[in-house]
């Protein structure tokens, strides 16, 4: 009798490591075919960078820098409102414990954005865009890591990293070259794998 109990234990065990195998996969699974938002956001957010450190490098009329401001606005609220719709469509899917915690990791992210922002001007009492710019996304490195760090993807872990080397570099620059960093730092860690990972929604 005494031999049984440390074979069901390590039943147990391997069956609980199988279950966690399944529950990453199935998340993999879904986030490749959520990488529609990754290339959505990706691609929204770059444009507004890189049109904003282009403008400011161009001779330009007043209509036409508005119409560029526009535009980069109108296109968030097109990705919120599409990502607020698609989040809802996909509510009725199954949902697993490992995309309840990303889930969890991104809304404390938009709200430790906000704390910061207050917490700094708080402390300085002015807006400093140069050195905020970089705590920021380096904020955003961390929520990029630990999402590929929990689906097992070195793709986004990679980009991750490399969108946190890309916010010390920008601690020695302007804040029109800090823009024109973080376009190619949202290049590397959102649109590549976003598009990777779309393509590769059914292997």
């Amino acid at each position: 009798m005494e031999t049984k109990q440390p074979i069901a234990e390590s039943f147990d065990e391997n069956q609980s490591l199988q279950v966690i195998k399944e529950m990453i996969q199935v998340s993999q699974k879904k986030l490749k075919n959520d990488g529609v938002l990754f290339i959505l956001w990706g691609w929204v957010i770059f444009y507004n960078y890189i049109s904003w450190y282009a403008l400011n490098d161009m001779v330009t009329t007043y209509q036409i820098y508005k119409g560029f401001e526009y535009f980069a606005k109108g296109l968030v609220v097109f990705a919120f409102a599409f990502s607020i719709y698609y989040i809802f469509r996909k509510s009725t899917k199954v949902t697993t414990y490992i995309g309840i915690s990303l889930r969890y990791v991104w809304i404390s992210l938009i709200i430790c954005l906000s704390l910061v922002n207050m917490i700094i001007f708080n402390a300085i009492h002015e807006f400093n865009a140069t050195l905020q710019h970089p705590i920021l996304m380096v904020f955003m490195a961390f929520a990029v890591v630990v999402t590929g760090g929990i689906l097992r993807i070195k793709l986004i872990i990679l980009g991750g990293v490399v969108f946190g080397l890309l916010a010390y570099i920008c601690t020695y620059l302007s804040i029109e070259n800090q823009m024109l960093i973080e376009a190619v730092a949202w290049l590397i860690a959102f649109i590549i794998p976003g598009h990777y990972l779309y393509a590769t929604r059914k292997t």
